[in-house]
């Protein structure tokens, strides 16, 4: 009979606490086959988005799979799967919650959290009673193995990452409270939420923004956790890794395969080709 196989590690969660800066990529075509291919790119992180991209249980189940297959082909260190959920908190949140971390999710991103109760309620909602309310389900589940990890249920709680959205003036203000919620690894900074919420929609980079968003990664690192951000072009990134943030996406397929598109397409229409 085969032995038990251990409870994996999360790495993410790992580095965050004790690695150098993390360099993601944002996963919005919702296709495993494109996921697969960036997921051996050597991004230390990849984020599955549930948000605004067109994923359901299915799609990000099979996306997951991609990126195990790159972890297999290329190593275990390559991209760390995150997966962010459409809805945060409350009922129809905590049931969907339970049903991403049952695919073997475990490292979760919540959007839109304004308050410290909200962001203890995502963290309960990862976390297997006493702790939480995670419902026990193991035995139908690929987070387990199908019980192959014989200790998952015992283990899981101690392996669960959360990463809180802070993209309102209300999150700015609950900030302090949010980023010292136990249970929340780290809070990312929704660079074009917040900027609407101030007053500046689609103008991130206008400077009352930009200083608020200075201050919360300030806030943040204070109360001992790792900040993050979306950052789509390298001066951005490169600002935001100096002011301390320890989890950064540089960019999303989306946006590469758009802008890659048109620079071909334009070489040509330049050259006469059209």
């Amino acid at each position: 009979m085969p032995s038990p196989l251990p409870t994996p590690t999360n790495r993410f969660k790992q580095a965050l606490r004790d690695g150098p800066p993390q360099i993601g990529l944002w996963a919005a075509l919702a296709s495993p086959y494109s996921t697969e291919l960036v997921a051996g790119a050597g991004f230390d992180w990849l984020l599955i988005d549930g948000e605004h991209a067109p994923n359901d249980l299915r799609s990000t189940l099979a996306q997951l799979q991609a990126v195990a297959s790159a972890q297999q082909a290329f190593g275990d260190a390559r991209s760390q799967p995150v997966v962010r959920v459409p809805v945060a908190t409350g009922e129809v949140g905590t049931a969907l919650i339970k049903q991403v971390l049952d695919l073997g999710v475990q490292t979760l991103m919540a959007p839109m959290i304004d308050t410290p109760a909200q962001a203890a309620a995502v963290v309960a909602a990862t976390r297997y009673a006493p702790d939480g309310v995670r419902g026990m389900g193991s035995a139908l589940a690929r987070a387990s193995r199908w019980q192959a990890h014989e200790r998952y249920v015992h283990e899981a709680n101690a392996q669960m990452c959360v990463l809180v959205q802070v993209e309102s003036v209300t999150a700015l203000h609950h900030l302090p409270a949010i980023a010292a919620t136990p249970g929340v690894d780290g809070v990312f900074i929704g660079p074009a939420d917040l900027s609407a919420s101030m007053g500046h929609p689609g103008d991130a980079a206008h400077p009352a923004v930009q200083a608020a968003i200075t201050e919360a990664m300030a806030t943040v690192r204070a109360a001992g956790k790792a900040p993050g951000i979306l950052a789509t072009t390298e001066p951005a990134a490169r600002r935001w890794l100096d002011a301390g943030a320890r989890f950064v996406a540089v960019g999303a397929d989306t946006m590469l395969l758009a802008s890659a598109a048109r620079a071909l397409r334009d070489r040509f229409a330049e050259g006469g080709g059209a």
